[in-house]
């Protein structure tokens, strides 16, 4: 399921994309976008859920268990992450320094962890599909926190930009555990495409993709306009998120021997 803003805009204050009890349900988490002013605060605090906060753009200052952190963001293609994670019935504060966005993942977690600021040199920019399908699925892929680093959660936070007229979350795959996709683009009239299993959506800047559990989800983008998205995935109870399944029949795109049409 898709879900689009009104001129691919959100409005002042807190955009509700996705609630555990509510709206996209089977995403089984809370997912929200603040777009605050300068000079405004954001309080968070759940007694029963852990929460992430990741800065999207502008200048922030985060205050947690006496601890600050003044925190900046150009944009998401050319700047790496900022993102706080607090485990449940902790606290967290968010000045904003200037203008900007940032987005709240939070879902049910009774684990009592130690919260972990995680900075752009903790989230190094990894290629994949370098060397492989003459380059037409070459992206760039941060990761956050997942299951090998932060086990005590009961959710992944990831970073994926795509290269424009390229192709990402290729060759198609799927997982059991649900999916959400928040996109942007280099430009505001930029656009891809997003499959999801038999569905085709068009995307634009500042869509959120649910993906439920078993389907697979390929992405592209148009020519002309480089594509990120911030990828969220809930883990299952006793099934957590390690690693993606392929598509059988388009495994053979992996070998770098095998060659593309026309061959060259």
């Amino acid at each position: 399921m898709l879900q689009n803003q009104s001129n691919n805009e959100f409005k002042y204050g807190y955009n509700s994309i996705s609630k555990d009890d509510g709206e996209n349900r089977s995403m089984l988490m809370d997912f929200g976008i603040y777009k605050m002013k300068t000079g405004e605060k954001v309080e968070l605090h759940d007694q029963d859920k852990e929460i992430a906060i990741i800065l999207f753009q502008g200048k922030v200052k985060f205050l947690w268990e006496e601890k600050e952190f003044v925190a900046e963001r150009e944009n998401v293609f050319d700047c790496g992450p900022y993102t706080l994670h607090i485990s449940n019935d902790k606290k967290v504060i968010i000045e904003f320094i200037e203008d900007g966005e940032i987005g709240v993942q939070k879902t049910i977690n009774h684990n009592l962890f130690d919260s972990k600021l995680y900075t752009p040199e903790d989230c190094k920019d990894n290629i994949f599909g370098d060397g492989v399908m003459d380059g037409t699925a070459r992206r760039l892929v941060r990761d956050i926190f997942k299951y090998e680093n932060a086990p005590y959660s009961n959710m992944v936070l990831g970073e994926v930009i795509t290269y424009p007229g390229k192709w990402s979350s290729y060759p198609p795959h799927s997982h059991a555990q649900p999916e959400i996709y928040f996109y942007k683009f280099t430009k505001p009239q930029g656009f891809g495409g997003a499959f999801v299993g038999e569905n085709v959506y068009k995307i634009q800047n500042n869509s959120a993709l649910m993906i439920n559990g078993g389907f697979t989800h390929p992405q592209t983008s148009a020519p002309g306009y480089g594509m990120y998205y911030c990828w969220m995935i809930r883990h299952l109870d006793g099934n957590p998120w390690t690693k993606r399944i392929d598509d059988d029949a388009h495994v053979w795109l992996h070998d770098k021997e095998n060659k593309i049409w026309p061959e060259k």
